[in-house]
């Protein structure tokens, strides 16, 4: 498998986990739930999780980024979430706002050849970031990390875990 297509599977797998633990959530109430009075919560991730997508599209295809201001203060970096539903867009629009800009992201890296993936960084990348291809790595290890704030907020709901430790076998201790 080339690496553009390797890139791309992660970037649909982890949004595939996202979206199955996102699917728990019901109320806004459960939407807002936050851990600990500093924990992100399930809202705010999911809109974090488009506007930093939001983010690489505009080094990539500035053509295609969306302006958004409002999802920019609310869920960009170095906004803090707040417990309140209403302090929100509706869940709806900010998952929209979310699928949407995956989608670009997959179309932009789909236009894209093993030489691209290798060339610097456009001007404004964050240093961690020394090439094309590590903007879309970073969108999956980024996207993972936050699958497991989700996921903590909604076995705190008492949900199951999706995965399940093996049963043991006999003489496991």
């Amino acid at each position: 498998m080339d690496l553009i297509s390797r890139i791309s599977r992660q970037l649909e797998t982890v949004r595939g986990v996202t979206e199955t633990f996102l699917a728990d959530f019901k109320t806004p109430e459960q939407w807002a739930l936050q851990v600990h009075d500093q924990a992100n919560h399930a809202l705010w991730l999911a809109g974090h999780l488009g506007t930093v997508d939001n983010f690489m599209i505009s080094l990539l295809a500035p053509e295609k980024a969306a302006a958004n201001p409002e999802y920019q203060a609310k869920f960009g970096m170095g906004s803090r979430p707040s417990s309140s539903p209403s302090d929100y867009p509706e869940v709806g629009d900010v998952l929209d706002f979310m699928r949407k800009r995956r989608t670009v992201v997959l179309e932009i890296l789909a236009g894209m050849s093993e030489a691209d993936m290798v060339e610097p960084p456009p001007k404004g990348t964050p240093d961690i970031m020394p090439d094309v291809g590590s903007i879309f790595e970073t969108l999956v290890w980024h996207e993972a990390l936050h699958a497991g704030q989700i996921t903590v907020a909604r076995r705190a709901l008492g949900h199951a875990p999706l995965v399940d430790a093996p049963p043991k076998s006999e003489g496991d201790d």
